[in-house]
C-alpha cells in the first residue's frame, strides 16, 4: 500500500503547495520547481499543523465533490505525468471552489511557515498513524486493499477516497503528521528526477 499510490500523492500534494510560487503562467496556476526542491524542505519542517492540516482539508473537501474527484484520480494512475508541468496541467481541470481551496491552503501554509520555527516531528510515528489509516480504511470498506494495488482505476480512486475520509477522522496533529511525511516523500521524489518529464 505504501509506495505506489501515496508517492505519488505526495507529489501531486507537494504541487499544490507551489500554487501561488509562479501564478502567472497557465491562466493562473503554475510550479515553480526551483522554489520547491530549494525551500519545501525547511518550509515543511516550520510549518504549523493546522496550515499543513489546510492543505489536507483542501484535497478531502476536493475528493468529495464528483467531478474533482475524477480529476485528482488521474494523478493514481500508472501512466499519469510524472512531472510538475503534468500535474500542473490536472490542477487547471479542477472546479473553480478547489482551485481557491488549494491556492488558500497554499498561501496560509507559506505564510504559517515563513513566520514559524522549526515543529516537533517523528517520521516513525507518522508511517503508524499512516497505516492506521490504511487498517481502518480497509475494516469499514470492502475491496479497499485490492482497489488500491489493483490496475482498475474506478476501484483505485475509491480506495484512495475512502483512505482520505479515514485520514479526517483523525486529530488534527496526527494529520498533519501524515501530510509532513507524504509531502516529504514527494520532495525526494521530485528532487531526485523521478518527477522529471518523460
Amino acid at each position: 500500500m505504501a509506495r505506489f499510490p501515496l508517492g505519488i500523492a505526495a507529489a501531486a500534494l507537494l504541487g499544490f503547495t507551489t500554487l501561488p510560487a509562479t501564478a502567472q503562467d497557465f491562466g493562473g496556476w503554475s510550479f515553480d520547481p526551483g522554489a520547491l526542491v530549494a525551500d519545501g524542505r525547511e518550509l515543511l519542517m516550520r510549518a504549523p499543523d493546522a496550515s499543513i492540516d489546510g492543505l489536507f482539508q483542501a484535497v478531502h473537501a476536493s475528493a468529495r465533490s464528483p467531478q474533482d474527484a475524477r480529476t485528482l484520480c488521474t494523478l493514481f494512475d500508472p501512466d499519469a505525468p510524472r512531472s510538475l508541468e503534468g500535474y500542473n496541467r490536472i490542477a487547471t481541470q479542477l472546479s473553480e471552489p478547489s482551485r481557491v481551496r488549494f491556492a488558500n491552503a497554499a498561501t496560509d501554509f507559506f505564510i504559517a511557515a515563513a513566520q514559524s520555527p522549526r515543529q516537533p516531528y517523528d517520521a516513525a510515528l507518522a508511517t503508524q498513524a499512516l497505516k492506521a489509516a490504511g487498517v481502518r480504511a480497509a475494516l469499514l470498506n470492502d475491496g479497499f486493499l485490492a482497489g488500491l494495488s489493483g490496475g482498475d482505476h474506478d476501484a483505485r480512486c475509491r480506495s484512495v477516497g475512502w483512505l482520505i475520509d479515514a485520514m479526517a477522522s483523525r486529530p488534527v496533529a496526527e494529520r498533519a503528521s501524515v501530510m509532513r511525511l507524504l509531502l516529504s516523500q514527494g520532495i525526494d521524489y521530485l528532487s531526485t528526477g523521478a518527477g522529471a518529464p518523460r
